[in-house]
């Protein structure tokens, strides 16, 4: 059954144009084309980038977030009840007034220590600063090498300058080292923050995430199965170009560098929507939807490509207007206060309440001890405590 599901998989009516099978596709001592099996290498080297990316946040992220003035802060803790836990944990992190009000009644508190209770629990799961500042030192980094390598890889390739170059010879397209372990370095990125992925910071757009990084990974694994490389390159090499401007400017944002911070986001936002919603639909999806049928006739891999990449341009119409609010915001406001993709912390509403009045009972009680000595003074008298009683009856003045 194996065998035949393995047969069926493969048909080169799914991976390659009419009127090409796989026999045209043989390898020779000086031409290799892609084999769908060298992919497999992408599970050790992403295993080993989580390794890398572990020792690199350890020993390199985090003191630099110290010596840089990230600080986390103090969160007041949660005061242990297995009740609320097990709420926590089984039931509901945000429970709605109805739930507050009978798990007050069992824990027999009020109901406003409650929601604080879950208030201080939901802010102990969430990311701490320092943790934030780590994963964007690391995703920097990898962002920086790879859209560099990309350049570096693809800057003497006809179909950079030329992206009817992308089909000249398919799918008979030899496959040359530097792209192969181009590719290799970014399927294993893709796959390794999979693996990462519970222990990330989880944004809003946690579930886009998701699609984005399977719509990622497929997209890589079937443009290198179907021999769609020089596509896939250009892909990787736009993407990359805009990341690289968005993780140092959320470095910037958690060291409190305001006006630096406001300056790469919004270069950030330029380079965002140019690459994204005017370079990449031209240079990519018009390339595959259109040069292509100048060379092949449509096939199930033309639509598969074609879907995946429509996945990732709406992706991008998404992100893209979260960022054009971003920028509406800023310019109202004169600078960025968040990242709307962040969680923000809540803070204690009721403890700042608290502390107000107490602070205006105190300011209330100094008012009328000033007042009532105020009015003693007018009247010609002084307080006891600023009279020193002799033994002739007579008082002195301190």
């Amino acid at each position: 059954m194996a065998r035949s599901l393995n047969e069926w998989l493969w048909q080169h009516e799914f991976w390659l144009p009419p009127g090409i099978t796989w026999e045209d596709m043989q390898e020779s001592e000086d031409v290799h084309y892609p084999q769908p099996r060298d992919l497999l290498l992408s599970i050790p080297f992403a295993l080993i980038l989580v390794v890398t990316r572990c020792a690199f946040e350890r020993a390199i992220a985090l003191p630099l977030s110290s010596k840089l003035g990230v600080r986390d802060k103090q969160r007041p803790k949660a005061q242990p009840n297995p009740m609320l836990e097990t709420f926590y944990n089984t039931c509901c992190k945000n429970p709605e007034e109805g739930e507050l009000i009978s798990l007050a009644k069992q824990c027999d508190l009020p109901v406003r220590k409650v929601e604080r209770w879950f208030r201080r629990r939901r802010n102990t799961d969430r990311p701490s600063l320092s943790k934030k500042f780590c994963e964007a030192c690391w995703r920097f980094t990898f962002y920086f090498i790879s859209f560099f390598t990309g350049l570096a890889v693809l800057y003497d390739k006809p179909w950079l300058w030329d992206h009817r170059e992308c089909w000249t010879g398919y799918p008979q397209q030899p496959l040359q080292p530097s792209l192969f372990w181009y590719y290799l370095l970014e399927l294993s990125f893709y796959w390794s923050l999979v693996f990462t992925l519970p222990f990330d910071v989880k944004r809003k757009d946690f579930k886009e995430q998701i699609v984005h990084h399977a719509a990622t990974i497929f997209l890589i694994s079937f443009s290198y199965c179907a021999n769609y490389i020089r596509i896939g390159t250009l892909v990787m090499v736009i993407h990359d170009a805009s990341d690289c401007f968005l993780e140092p400017t959320k470095i910037f944002n958690y060291m409190k560098w305001k006006k630096t911070c406001d300056s790469l986001f919004m270069i950030f936002t330029a380079v965002f929507l140019i690459s994204r919603l005017v370079i990449f639909p031209y240079t990519v999806l018009y390339n595959t939807y259109y040069y292509s049928m100048e060379i092949f006739q449509p096939f199930f891999g033309y639509y598969f490509m074609n879907a995946l990449l429509i996945i990732l341009q709406l992706l991008h119409v998404f992100w893209s207007c979260l960022i054009i609010h971003m920028v509406y915001k800023f310019i109202l406001q004169g600078t960025m206060e968040k990242d709307m993709r962040s969680d923000t912390e809540e803070s204690d509403k009721d403890e700042e309440r608290e502390k107000i009045r107490e602070k205006e009972k105190n300011g209330i009680a100094y008012f009328s001890n000033v007042t009532s000595n105020s009015y003693i003074q007018r009247n010609g008298s002084e307080p006891l405590n600023n009279r020193t009683h002799l033994t002739n009856g007579h008082v002195k003045e301190r």
